[in-house]
């Protein structure tokens, strides 16, 4: 083996340690195992809802269900919880405007920022506002979901108030 070689299988060593390590520490804020998100969504609303999640290619940006490629690093904030940070109303709002950062400014670079949904059909946008305002967080990791977002949003560390 080259010298070289092992520089780069070092730095890939290094590089899954801190993966795997970051992860067990992520997972630490997880009480006994309990997931800490959930939906109150029917499944008349959830499954054509996921299915506009898929069509409109919204995991490039955002995760859902905390599921994400290992090795992809999701620049804008994740879904789950987001109906405990957001109305109906609100998510509606957002999606249905032109300029979506008038809204929520955003720090992410141009080809991450939220795009407008404006031009899509008025049941589609209703259907998203309605299951997105149904994914929930439990009270005791609201604060945690609080951060994230915040932190993705702002490049900033959170503060509770």
């Amino acid at each position: 083996m080259k010298r070289g070689e092992k520089y780069v299988w070092g730095l890939i060593g290094v590089l899954l340690v801190v993966a795997i390590g970051r992860s067990l520490l992520q997972k630490q804020d997880v009480r006994r195992g309990e997931i800490p998100f959930y939906s109150t969504a029917p499944d008349a609303v959830a499954r054509p809802a996921f299915d506009l999640y898929k069509k409109y290619h919204c995991k490039e940006c955002h995760s859902l269900w905390t599921i994400k490629d290992m090795l992809q690093n999701v620049p804008a904030p994740m879904l789950d919880g987001i109906g405990s940070l957001r109305s109906e109303a609100w998510l509606y709002e957002y999606l249905s405007a032109p300029v979506p950062q008038e809204i929520l400014p955003t720090r992410l670079k141009a080809e991450y920022k939220m795009p407008s949904f404006a031009n899509l059909p008025e049941n589609e946008r209703r259907l998203m506002a309605q299951y997105l305002a149904s994914l929930k967080v439990k009270d005791w990791y609201l604060e945690e979901t609080k951060k994230a977002e915040y932190e993705k949003l702002t490049g900033l560390e959170y503060h509770p108030k």
